[in-house]
């Protein structure tokens, strides 16, 4: 009874011995193996490794890119006007010794870089208007007409202003890291969103759709110019069309009637006689019908070939 205890003892001190010298890194991990709060090395590849049981501890960071999520903040513009923006950034952990050193952990990393990104930010748009960063009003050229893209739609302004303020926010907290050597590297910052405080919203948008109603006037005025324009030229190509037709079917009247008259005057002279019948027959069909009752003269000359014929 006494071995079987030893025996037991001995197997689960050498399961916990085992556990304690024996460690997996993760393909999404980084180790980090302290002996007595010194550093002795630092494990990227992952699989299963050794170390010393209960003198040699672990620290686990990601090595993944990681997202910070600050809060948002009233930031105010040039014009001291407050806007409401929520901002995030990504970092990657690339140093993981200096990261230990400096930030310790993940969670004091989200604190400390959030306001890093949000006193940057706050430096860049304090050097703009709110319709800049916003982006809510149009482009307008020399002339005072607003600039449209390829699709007819007004540009925008604060679109590139925004991209811009973005790299000037990503540069300045990349400078700021680095003069901190905090180990760790800024890859993205982005704005998810920027909007006006409640207190000005309502006139904002007031502003915003007059200036939408201005310019959809414009282009009101602008087609309806346009269609008169088109308007007129058919109307004048449709009367240059139809005087020539006009002009080219009374010319083809003419020919056709000189013609008539040609032929005409060319069976006269072959044929009096019998030119004269057929005009005859052609005012007989059509003044003389079923119904009708007229009285003539027989000398008269109309009916000179309805009597008995004469033999020649």
């Amino acid at each position: 009874m006494r071995k079987l205890v030893v025996l037991i003892i001995l197997v689960v001190a050498s399961l916990i011995v085992i556990r304690q010298a024996l460690y997996i890194v993760d393909e999404t991990e980084q180790v980090i193996i302290t002996r007595f709060g010194e550093v002795k090395s630092v494990v990227t590849n992952p699989g299963l490794n050794a170390k010393i049981p209960f003198i040699d501890v672990t620290t686990v960071f990601d090595k993944r890119i990681l997202r910070i999520d600050a809060p948002p903040a009233a930031l105010p513009d040039k014009e001291k006007q407050n806007l409401i923006i929520d901002s995030y950034a990504r970092y990657k952990i690339v140093d993981p010794v200096q990261f230990r050193k400096t930030l310790q952990t993940e969670n004091n990393a989200r604190s400390r870089l959030g306001d890093i990104v949000t006193s940057t930010l706050r430096d860049r748009v304090a050097l703009r208007d709110r319709f800049e960063i916003v982006g809510a009003e149009p482009t307008i050229d020399d002339q005072g007409n607003p600039i449209v893209d390829d699709e007819g739609l007004p540009v925008v302004e604060g679109r590139e202003t925004r991209s811009a303020i973005l790299a000037e926010v990503l540069e300045g907290v990349r400078t700021r890291v680095q003069e901190q050597n905090f180990g760790i590297e800024i890859t993205d910052v982005r704005i998810k969103r920027a909007d006006f405080p409640d207190s000005v919203t309502a006139s904002i948008f007031t502003r915003m759709r007059a200036e939408r109603n201005r310019i959809a006037t414009r282009f009101r005025a602008e087609g309806e110019e346009e269609d008169l324009k088109i308007r007129a030229v058919a109307n004048k190509d449709k009367d240059i069309i139809l005087a020539e037709a006009d002009q080219k079917g009374n010319q083809i009247r003419g020919e056709g009637e000189a013609k008539a008259i040609s032929i005409l005057a060319e069976a006269l002279n072959k044929d009096p006689d019998f030119f004269s019948f057929q005009r005859s027959l052609e005012a007989y069909q059509n003044f003389i019908s079923g119904q009708d009752t007229i009285v003539f003269s027989s000398d008269a000359p109309l009916f000179q070939f309805l009597g008995t014929p004469t033999t020649k």
